[in-house]
Order: C-alpha cells, then sequence, then structure tokens
C-alpha cells in the first residue's frame, strides 16, 4: 500500500438547518458528525460501524458531494473532493447502496445502465463481451444483460449494483449497508465477493454498517461513529482488545460474545432533549466520570493503529 493516503477526512462537521417558528426562520440545529478525522490508505477495507441515526449516512453523502460540510474537508488523492469535475470524480469513486432494486431502473435492461455507466467514464465504447465479462466478475450470467432488475434475487441485485459501480472503473467504493436486507448466507457471499475484488482490481473500500459482525468479517480496520463523534479506532485483530465502552457494548451484543466478563451491563438509551458539550455517551455509560460530560476526550493511543476518545481510558 501506498503511503499517501486516498482518502483523508480533517475536522469534518456538518448539521442540518432547521426552519422554526410561524417565519420559517432558520436556526442552527445540533450537529450530525462532529470533528471527524479519518485516513484511508489504497487498496485498504475499512468499516465505519454505528447505530442508527449515528451520522453514517450522512458521512457518506459528504464523501459523495451529495451534501457539502458545514466545517472540515474531504480530501481524494491529496485534492479537495469539490475542486474535482463531477464526471471525474464519480469516474474514480462510486457507491454501493443499501436497496438495489431503488438503485436500479425497473424501466430499463441491465445492460443498457451497465453499458451508460462504462460509457459516461471510459475512454472505450462498452461491447458485449467486455460487459459479459464484467458480469462474470461479480458471479452473474451473460443473460442478465437482456432481463430487468425485478427479475432478479436481492442478492444477485446487489450484484448487479457492484457490476454498474465497477463500470465507471473507480478506485475507491463507499457502500452504505449494502448487505443489511440480505439473507446471512448471501451476506456472505457478497462479502466474500467485496473482498475479491479488493485484490483483484485493487480497489478501497469503505464498508458503512451497523453491523460489527459483518465489519468484523470484512474489513482491515475499524471506526466506531456514536452521535456524530468518533469513539474508537482500532485494527480487525484488535477487535477483543477494544477498550471504549460503546464498541465493548457493540461487541457484548454479538452472539459470539455475549459469554464474556467485561463488566459492563447494557444500559438503556436516555433522551438527549439538547447537546452536551462533552462524550455524547455520557448518559449510557457505566463509566463516566464528571469530567464525562463537561469535557468531549482527547484521542489516546494504545498500539500502533489503536486510538481511543474516552476519559476514563488511559493511554498505554
Amino acid at each position: 500500500m501506498s503511503d499517501r493516503p486516498l482518502l483523508q477526512m480533517q475536522h469534518l462537521s456538518h448539521s442540518f438547518p432547521e426552519k422554526r417558528g410561524l417565519l420559517k426562520q432558520t436556526a442552527s440545529s445540533s450537529p450530525v458528525l462532529q470533528d471527524i478525522n479519518l485516513v484511508i490508505q489504497p487498496q485498504e477495507i475499512v468499516g465505519l460501524v454505528g447505530e442508527s441515526g449515528c451520522g453514517k449516512s450522512t458521512l457518506a453523502r459528504l464523501l459523495l458531494r451529495i451534501y457539502e460540510p458545514t466545517s472540515g474537508q474531504i480530501q481524494f488523492a491529496g485534492e479537495d473532493i469539490h475542486k474535482f469535475k463531477a464526471r471525474e470524480y464519480y469516474g474514480r469513486v462510486q457507491m454501493i447502496f443499501q436497496d438495489p432494486f431503488s438503485s436500479l431502473n425497473p424501466k430499463l435492461k441491465i445492460g443498457f445502465l451497465l453499458r451508460e455507466m462504462w460509457n459516461l467514464h471510459q475512454p472505450e465504447s462498452a461491447t458485449t463481451a467486455k460487459l459479459n465479462k464484467l458480469l462474470d466478475e461479480v458471479g452473474l450470467p451473460a443473460n442478465a444483460l437482456d432481463k430487468y432488475a425485478h427479475e432478479f434475487s436481492g442478492g444477485q441485485r446487489q450484484r448487479i449494483a457492484i457490476a454498474r459501480a465497477l463500470a465507471a472503473s473507480p478506485e475507491m467504493l463507499v457502500a452504505d449497508e449494502p448487505v443489511s436486507a440480505l439473507d446471512v448466507s448471501i451476506q456472505a457471499q457478497i462479502l466474500k465477493l467485496l473482498q475479491q475484488l479488493r485484490k483483484e482490481r485493487n480497489l478501497t473500500l469503505l464498508f458503512i454498517s451497523h453491523d460489527l459482525a459483518v465489519v468484523d468479517q470484512l474489513c482491515d480496520r475499524i471506526l466506531v461513529l456514536y452521535r456524530g463523534r468518533l469513539m474508537e479506532e482500532l485494527p480487525k485483530q484488535q477487535l477483543d482488545q477494544a477498550r471504549h465502552p460503546y464498541t465493548r457494548l457493540l461487541l457484548d451484543s454479538l452472539p459470539s460474545y455475549t459469554k464474556r466478563e467485561t463488566g459492563l451491563p447494557i444500559a438503556p438509551v436516555e433522551a438527549e432533549d439538547a447537546p452536551i458539550p462533552g462524550c455524547p455517551f455520557v448518559h449510557r455509560c457505566s463509566e463516566s466520570q464528571g469530567i464525562c460530560s463537561q469535557k468531549m476526550p482527547q484521542w489516546s493511543s494504545h498500539s500502533p493503529g489503536h486510538r481511543v476518545a474516552c476519559h476514563a481510558v488511559k493511554s498505554s
């Protein structure tokens, strides 16, 4: 892998403005993402995990330029992503959505969808032979070109969505919950396919999921997000050594980890009427201290690639 990051987010924050009162005046809202800093190296698979509503999909939309950040910057290959022309950027970064059926036009044949993407981003026109090779790469038969999306199963439609993204010959894929709607056996097949594509195409992948078990199967490195803040970053091999109380809570919710003795009871979610200046996990944390609600913790390092934002966790 190169020493130069392919993707870098620096102090990234995002808020959605709210309209309040009879005059619908714009008022500031609680930030959806706060001070996100992350780096992804070429050919790396990084998992972003967190509960529903934590800001994962907002981060994906910022990366895809659907939203603009309130503050901070995203760089791709050393350049601000908003400096790229749209065709160039989306030829290098492609999205795989959670629901492939809604992202595939039901009125168009699969061959048309693939050919359209190919011709938009590649210098040579798509031939039937090239599209057949693309289908074979994702495990679909050649006759899929003449069919419509509704003629396929959920797993097959996700393979089509992956093929369409690959038709642009991107350097990076952003996958937002791409297997959450699939059966477990089909999930495993899609994860294996993504691993294979990383190896064969030298792809970089940001894999977004609420399911820590799925992220653990696929990713090299894991980022844990809670209420718009990164809580912990660690290599997959060190997941058993997670230090943040929230990451450990996620681990305890997995069947394979339920017998572990961590000493951390799963606390109920408490409503937060207003944002606090401290750690957003404070109301659920069994290890919270007075400072936790007053000040956001700084990152502390515990081993190469493993850092935690928690007042209760000391640096190694």
